[in-house]
C-alpha cells in the first residue's frame, strides 16, 4: 500500500537515493540501537558464530555489518544503492566486500551464504517479492535470512522514516507499508519457512532517546524481525 494515505506529518518526501544520501551524514545519530540491534539480541533461531558467510543486503553505513562481526560472523559482504552510505560502511573496516547496487539483483553468487540479512530496508521497496527471491537465491540450503523492517503499524500511524536537514526542516523517504500478511506471501513464495518473528515496542528503552514517543506511543510496535530458513 502507498503510505501517503496513512501520512499525517505531510513531510517533504525524497527518493530512497536522493534521501539516504543527504541522510548518510547524520544517520548514525538519528537511527537509535533499539530498533534493529536489540532485536538482533533477541532471537534464538540463528546461531550468529556458525555463520561464517553473510550477505548484509541495503547495508548502509555498516550498522548491521559491525553488529555481525561482533556476534562472530566471519565474513559479511554489502550492498546498497547510496554511494554516500557505502563510503561510511567502507571506513568501519567490517566488509570484505561492498557493491553499489539493488538489494533485488545483486552481482553476488549463488548459494554462498550462511546468512542473508537486510535491516530497515523493505519498507523503502515498491514490493517485496524481489527482495526475498534474491536472498532465497544467496542463502546456502540451511542457512538464514533475517529481516528487520520498520513497523507497519507505525507507517499506518503516519510516521515515515524522517531526517532533519541543517535548517532544521524534517523530510521523509519514500514508503510503503507491507503487511505482515505480505513478508509471508513473499517468503513462502521464494520457498522459504517461517522459523521466527517477534516485534520491537515503544517501551522503557525508549524513555532517555524519545521520551516524547514514551508518553504518545507506549506499546506500539516500532520495529520487527522475520527469520526465515
Amino acid at each position: 500500500m502507498k503510505f501517503e494515505i496513512f501520512d499525517t506529518r505531510h513531510y517533504p518526501m525524497l527518493d530512497v537515493r536522493e534521501g539516504y544520501g543527504e541522510w548518510a551524514a547524520s544517520y548514525e545519530g538519528t537511527v537509535l540501537d533499539v530498533m534493529d540491534p536489540r532485536l538482533l539480541n533477541r532471537l534464538h533461531t540463528v546461531d550468529w558464530p556458525a555463520m561464517e558467510r553473510a550477505v548484509d543486503l541495503g547495508c548502509g553505513t555498516g550498522r548491521t555489518g559491525v553488529w555481525l562481526r561482533q556476534a562472530g560472523v566471519t565474513t559479511v559482504d554489502g550492498i546498497d544503492l547510496t554511494p554516500e552510505m557505502l563510503e561510511r560502511a567502507w571506513d568501519r573496516g567490517v566488509h570484505r566486500r561492498l557493491e553499489i547496487g539493488d538489494v533485488a539483483a545483486t552481482p553476488f553468487e549463488d548459494a554462498v551464504y550462511d546468512l542473508s540479512v537486510t535491516s530497515l530496508v523493505d519498507e523503502h521497496l515498491p514490493t517485496l517479492s524481489g527482495l526475498y527471491a534474491e536472498a532465497r537465491r544467496l542463502t546456502r540450503t540451511g542457512g538464514r535470512f533475517v529481516l528487520v523492517g520498520y513497523h507497519p503499524h507505525f507507517l499506518m500511524l503516519g510516521i515515515p522514516g524522517h531526517f532533519d536537514r541543517a535548517d532544521s526542516q524534517s523530510v521523509g523517504v519514500e514508503s510503503h507499508v507491507h503487511l505482515t500478511s505480505d513478508h509471508i506471501t513473499a517468503g513462502l513464495g521464494a520457498g522459504f519457512g517461517l522459523l521466527e518473528m517477534i516485534e520491537g515496542v515503544v517501551d522503557e528503552d525508549w524513555t532517555t532517546e524519545k521520551p516524547k514517543w514514551s508518553e504518545r506511543y507506549w506499546g506500539h510496535p516500532v520495529t520487527f524481525a522475520m527469520v526465515w530458513g
